[in-house]
């Protein structure tokens, strides 16, 4: 672990405080190791979904290149079949964004992050929906989509027989964001298209959301997927203000380090952190991945110089390459009649032995993705 000790002085000068200073690779390392980006695991999918507290679900086949990329042998109808059978499910969550979670996971998280929906849905429409009945409003939503599942377009178009003077898509917002929705198949399926239908949480599972989440048990659960990590961290990860007072009725349990810039960083006591020369092999990481959106300082995975190429301004989050831990470059499937070109567009200059890695990578991601067409690998200049 690339640590070293430094001395910080206290309020009043008169004393110093040790405190383990975390380099950027001892953090990469210790992030790809929580992740299983440092070697592919062989453990049950839901155990994989559950270890990293749900996964980026904003573009349907995320959450298949997040497994695949994280597990030993995985194929997209283990997890197909686990959205069928109900023991996993796409949902607003985190930052009030679309998540796949274990079935247990979606009734602690969505009570958990309520504030988060609720926040999100006063910044966009709080002036339209002010004086409307927001509890008349959100009961008729919630019946109508558990006696018929339900697109937002066909939703929103209820919902204004009875709100005439109501934007249709602050209506629906209001149902979405009060009302946990979840997105059932075939949205989600590899393969098979179709819009977003959705159903109340409650009816899908034939459960009750959980009515006393708790915070400290979800938050060591974070630590223990991206640790180690500063409160602002778990903040931007969850969506959720405040949490301060929560870390500090943990701190007792955890421990605590400094990263260059000096913040405090908390972490479990024997949750892996591996030297920051331990190697890393390739990985690509797929649309949206957990690993780029959790953190308020993404510099142990991401230089700020490439943020603009991997963040688009339309929110688009573009699949990546990792070279040696770090992010270094996008790549993108394009498919040509019965042909799959897996187009890399690195960031920095590759090794012969950086490159032949990567196409080693990317031969055996076309096989994943496209095994029924002709493949071809192809890295452009950087």
């Amino acid at each position: 672990m690339n640590a070293k000790k430094t001395t910080r002085k206290s309020g009043s000068g008169s004393e110093k405080e040790s405190a383990k200073v975390l380099d950027s690779r001892a953090l990469n390392r210790a992030t790809l190791a929580r992740q299983m980006l440092l070697c592919r695991v062989e453990l049950p999918i839901l155990d994989v979904v559950e270890k990293l507290i749900g996964l980026q679900a904003q573009a349907p086949n995320a959450p298949y290149f997040a497994l695949w990329s994280r597990m030993e042998n995985f194929q997209q109808e283990q997890l197909s079949q686990l959205i069928r059978d109900r023991k996993v499910v796409r949902m607003a969550l985190m930052r009030s964004t679309l998540h796949l979670v274990s079935a247990p996971d979606a009734l602690q998280l969505r009570p958990w992050l309520q504030r988060v929906m609720e926040r999100s849905l006063k910044g966009s429409y709080g002036k339209q929906l002010k004086d409307v009945d927001l509890g008349h409003l959100v009961a008729y939503g919630r019946k109508l989509v558990e006696d018929n599942p339900m697109t937002f377009s066909e939703l929103g178009q209820h919902l204004l027989e009875h709100w005439p003077d109501l934007p249709s898509k602050a209506a629906t917002a209001a149902v979405r964001n009060l009302v946990p929705l979840v997105q059932i198949p075939p949205r989600g399926i590899w393969g098979e298209g179709g819009q977003a239908t959705h159903t109340s949480l409650e009816a899908w599972f034939g459960q009750s959301l959980c009515p006393r989440p708790d915070a400290e048990i979800l938050i060591r659960r974070y630590l223990a997927a991206f640790g180690p990590a500063t409160v602002k961290d778990i903040q931007v990860w969850s969506g959720l203000t405040g949490l301060n007072k929560t870390i500090e009725s943990l701190r007792p349990e955890l421990v605590t380090f400094r990263d260059e810039q000096e913040a405090e960083l908390f972490d479990l006591p024997d949750a892996p952190r591996p030297d920051g020369n331990t190697p890393a092999e390739p990985r690509f990481l797929g649309e949206f991945d957990n690993i780029l959106l959790s953190y308020a300082d993404r510099s142990r995975i991401l230089d700020d110089r490439y943020r603009s190429r991997v963040f688009t301004i339309n929110g688009i989050i573009r699949s990546t390459i990792l070279i040696d831990g770090y992010v270094a470059g996008t790549w993108k499937l394009v498919r040509e009649r019965k042909k799959a070109v897996l187009s890399i567009d690195p960031f920095i200059t590759l090794s012969q032995e950086e490159t032949d890695a990567l196409m080693i990578e990317g031969a055996r991601l076309l096989h994943f993705a496209a095994s029924e067409d002709s493949q071809e690998v192809i890295i452009n200049p950087n």
